[in-house]
């Protein structure tokens, strides 16, 4: 069974958001408890599993592949950098429909869509996700390291609070207590956000980072997700005002997301980059049918 391991919304290796893409044969899902431990023990904030689409199944999903995401404890929702990522692999087998494109059903967030420019441009095609003005859970400022904000946000089926924060600074030098952290209530994790200091130096408006509290994940390099958020809150009237603009993930690793608003849907643009390419082992690359 092969695995890639892509570097995503980056372009140039070691940089961005590490993902682990296995594109699998036709047919059912391979056995859950199968793909969790493989999850597991490639320990990477996110594992994507692609099967592709045929017949029946292909005509009512109008999908071209089915996509599942595992962390190393838990099957989520929704992921960005590790959709870009199978996309990536993806064009590098020549797999992609005519124009770059290609269509994925999801489990829990419907048809994702996603095309390839001819210079290697990745577009995800997500479902928006609109903030709500919220309440501090409770041991917040505690969690954060102490600092102080200027608004909370709820961000729907995301399952994450959204925290701004006044200067990129701040958010560059937060220093949160990730034990903290995993206590608080919240579904998924928490976003810090803030506009950027220098946008016509840095080509970047926005700065964010983002710890997945309840999903096992710390702080991600790079959460593609988290930017259907981001997208409709800043690009809101009293914020930046305008639907376009490029957002920076300040991590350590750290990584680029270009963001387009287009009413219900997030446009997210990234690049990608192979730096691992192998095969399981053959005992433990055994694939089972989930029915099996």
């Amino acid at each position: 069974m092969r695995i890639r391991i892509i570097d995503a919304f980056t372009d140039e290796p070691f940089a961005g958001n590490p993902a682990a893409v296995c594109l699998l044969p036709p047919g059912p899902w391979p056995d859950e408890r199968w793909m969790r431990r493989v999850a597991t023990e490639l320990n990477l904030s996110e594992t994507a599993f692609a099967r592709p689409l045929e017949g029946a199944e292909r005509d009512a999903s109008a999908a071209d592949w089915a996509l599942r995401w595992f962390t190393p404890a838990v099957e989520v929702g929704l992921c960005g950098h590790a959709t870009l990522a199978t996309v990536h692999a993806l064009a590098q087998d020549g797999r992609l429909s005519e124009g770059g494109r290609v269509a994925f059903a999801s489990m829990r967030s419907g048809v994702l869509r996603a095309e390839t420019a001819a210079d290697g441009a990745i577009t995800l095609d997500f479902p928006a996700n609109p903030t709500t003005p919220g309440t501090a859970p409770e041991g917040l400022t505690e969690a954060l390291g102490g600092a102080s904000w200027l608004g909370v946000h709820t961000t729907g089926a995301l399952g994450d609070l959204l925290v701004e924060l006044a200067t990129e600074a701040e958010v560059r030098d937060l220093h949160p207590h990730h034990t903290r952290l995993e206590t608080l209530d919240v579904p998924r994790g928490v976003i810090v956000t803030a506009p950027a200091e220098a946008p016509e130096a840095s080509g970047y408006a926005v700065v964010s980072r983002w710890f997945g509290v309840s999903v096992d994940v710390g702080e991600d390099p790079v959460t593609g997700s988290a930017h259907t958020a981001l997208g409709p809150f800043w690009a809101a009237a009293e914020r930046l005002g305008r639907a376009e603009f490029a957002a920076r993930q300040v991590s350590p690793r750290g990584g680029t997301v270009r963001v387009r608003v287009d009413g219900d849907r997030v446009l997210l643009t990234g690049r990608a980059v192979t730096v691992l390419d192998g095969t399981l082992a053959a005992r433990a690359g055994e694939v089972r049918s989930a029915a099996s």
